[in-house]
């Protein structure tokens, strides 16, 4: 998708939505995304792995939810390229310092509006 952030939606405990602007590529039907291990987002999925990524174009709105595996190490080599070509960020080491990312893998169970997403 050439679109820089989608949103991703998780729950919070008390059943409320936790909703943020993340980097993303969407790979092998799946959608991938980097958040920081110490991160709000990297725990709801900890503690509820359902998610709800979306896109807003403005003409084709791409909604889906999804269950995440979470990734801590050994990123597949296809997603920190597509990372890499896409932001010139690698999610293995991303800002140089050593600090610890996530790849979270989104498999979609359901689309709920498909619009133009690749």
């Amino acid at each position: 998708a050439r679109e820089r952030n989608v949103r991703l939606c998780c729950v919070r405990a008390d059943g409320s939505p936790h909703v943020t602007p993340v980097w993303f590529v969407f790979l092998r039907e799946r959608w991938w995304i980097g958040v920081h291990a110490g991160s709000v987002k990297a725990r709801l999925v900890a503690r509820s792995p359902r998610v709800s990524p979306a896109l807003e174009d403005g003409e084709r709105p791409v909604v889906a939810e999804g269950g995440v595996r979470v990734h801590r190490e050994g990123f597949p080599p296809d997603v920190v390229e597509a990372f890499t070509d896409k932001y010139g960020w690698d999610p293995r080491d991303p800002h140089g310092t050593g600090e610890r990312t996530l790849l979270l893998e989104v498999a979609v169970r359901r689309w709920l509006m498909r619009g133009g997403a690749r």
